[in-house]
Order: C-alpha cells, then sequence, then structure tokens
C-alpha cells in the first residue's frame, strides 16, 4: 500500500506540472503583442496588493475544534462495542490544536499545497456501560483513563480556470493521511495490576474539491474551498468532507492574519485478518492564523 500511495503523489506532483509548463508557454506566446501593457498592469498591482499572489505563502496558528468521535475495533471475531469517544469515555468536546500550511505557486494557474494539523486528547471516566475494545472487557463502574492522539497531513495540487488578478478559482486534487494512536487502561480489581489496549493506525485518504481566492479590498482577501472523496485503499476504505472559509486582513506588506472556519468529517474502515476497526470522527471549528507571503509576484492578467 506504501509503494502504491508513495507512485500516486509522485504522479500527482509530475504530471501537473509538466502539463502546466507546457500551458503556460503557448499562453505566453498568445500574449506577446500585449506584454508590455501587461506588465505596467502587474506592476501597479504588485504596489497595490503586496501580500497578494506571491510565489510561496506559510501561514501557523491554533485551531478550535469541537470533536464528535465514534470508534469500534473488534478482534478474533469478537462484537467491539461501538465507543462514543465524548460521551462513554469523557473527552471533552471542545479542544484546541496546533495547524501550519505551505503554498507554493508553481506558475499563473498551477499550485501545489500542504497541510499539517495536531490534536492529543486525554479522558478519565468511570464507566457507565460495559466496553469491548480489542482484547479486554472494560466493565461497569471502573475508572477508565484513555488518550486519542491524532496527525493529519494534507497534500493537494490546485488548478485556477479562472485566474484575473482579483479573484481566482479552480480544482483540487490531493490526499489526506490520517496517523492515529486510541487506547484504554484501567486497574485491575486486585490493584495488582492493570489491563490496557491501543489502535494504532494508518489512513490514506484522496479528495478532490474546489476552491476561490478573492480581493475583497486592498487590506482584505477571501479563501473558500471543499472537499470530498469516497474510496478505497487495500484494506482501507473511508470517506472524506472537508471545507475551509477564511478571511485575511493584511496587517503589513508581506505579512496578514487571517480568521476563519474549519471542518473535517472522516469515515474510516480498517478491515484487517484478525483485526477489525471503524472511526468516525468530525472537528468543526474557528481558527486564527498569522501568515506570511514571500518570492516574486506571480503574473495575473486582467485580459
Amino acid at each position: 500500500m506504501k509503494k502504491i500511495f508513495a507512485f500516486w503523489i509522485l504522479t500527482l506532483f509530475w504530471i501537473p506540472i509538466k502539463a502546466q509548463t507546457a500551458a503556460d508557454n503557448m499562453l505566453s506566446e498568445s500574449l506577446s503583442t500585449n506584454n508590455a501593457a501587461n506588465d505596467d498592469f502587474q506592476d501597479q498591482y504588485a504596489e497595490d496588493l503586496p501580500w497578494h499572489a506571491r510565489r510561496f505563502k506559510v501561514t501557523a496558528g491554533a485551531f478550535f475544534p469541537v470533536n464528535n468521535t465514534q470508534v469500534q475495533v473488534a478482534r478474533n471475531g469478537n462484537s467491539g462495542t461501538m465507543i462514543d469517544l465524548e460521551d462513554d469515555l469523557g473527552f471533552n468536546k471542545s479542544s484546541t490544536s496546533f495547524m501550519g500550511t505551505f503554498d507554493w505557486r508553481i506558475s499563473r494557474r498551477s499550485r501545489l499545497g500542504t497541510e499539517y494539523f495536531v490534536l492529543n486528547r486525554s479522558s478519565s471516566k468511570r464507566l457507565e456501560k460495559e466496553i469491548v475494545f480489542k482484547d479486554h472487557t472494560y466493565n461497569v463502574d471502573v475508572l477508565v483513563t484513555a488518550f486519542f492522539d491524532v496527525q493529519i497531513a494534507r497534500i493537494y495540487y490546485g488548478y485556477a480556470f479562472l485566474s484575473k488578478p482579483k479573484y481566482e478559482a479552480g480544482l483540487l486534487i490531493g490526499a489526506h493521511v490520517l496517523f492515529g494512536d486510541l487506547g484504554l487502561r484501567t486497574e485491575t480489581q486486585q490493584g495488582s495490576g492493570e489491563i490496557r489496549d491501543n489502535f494504532a493506525f494508518t489512513a490514506p485518504l484522496p479528495d478532490v474539491g474546489i476552491w476561490g481566492e478573492f480581493v475583497l479590498a486592498p487590506k482584505f482577501g477571501l479563501f473558500v474551498n471543499a472537499n470530498y472523496l469516497s474510496a478505497k485503499v487495500d484494506n482501507i476504505s473511508g470517506r472524506i468532507i472537508s471545507y475551509n472559509l477564511s478571511v485575511l486582513y493584511n496587517v503589513y506588506q508581506n505579512f496578514s492574519l487571517t480568521a476563519g472556519y474549519t471542518g473535517l468529517n472522516f469515515r474510516i474502515d480498517d478491515q484487517e485478518e484478525r483485526l477489525n476497526g471503524f472511526l468516525k470522527w468530525g472537528y468543526n471549528g474557528p481558527t486564527i492564523t498569522a501568515t506570511y507571503t514571500f518570492g516574486n509576484h506571480v503574473k495575473l492578467y486582467k485580459h
């Protein structure tokens, strides 16, 4: 599975870059008679909007999601319990995490981007119902401590079908890769030992979507995107829906602040030879990030 996924990622990078290079060469020939006028316009545009359409963009900040999580792990044919992490194990619905992104505008219409998100959660609760999780049964009224640690990496390629100085829109193709680890632990009744189980998994989920970027005013910008796909890779099947809406305020030159609302909703089924796992997880909430753009301005033509 790792070799197939690595090949898919390399193909995602290589084909769009080669195709876009050829397209841009053709475009530059067709616009040769208008180069002087366009260059004058571009220079003025870059001076008015120093933060927009730069070659590189880096963001980092905080995410405040509200979580809804369901998990079921069965082993060797037993019927694992469907567990609601927030209701059954006492996980807080609200949390705070770090997120970061990096974007590279390859050309006028093409861009590559990466995102990274991390969220580590833990809880302690006396059970109100019996839970069967992996190898053990956790009885009613025992004190269980649990953790759910997740890292999500995303890579995507975007192509702009509309590419104007103050608005762009296009398609996205990419993949989220979820690295998760869920564990439960409790002491035995005699207090001389403990029982514990954990379920670790890696789930690559491709997705496709649409995006748009708009200049609202000299110091304000708007970015939106939405992604969806349902697919199966080897023994892992999944569905993903994600979206983002954010407003940018340019503080000074290349530095800006961004406030937005982000959501990501997963459904994953992992079918192994002796282990079956199910995860349904949605997190949605506001984001606050700092944005820094650098590199030369990408040419955006008004005609």
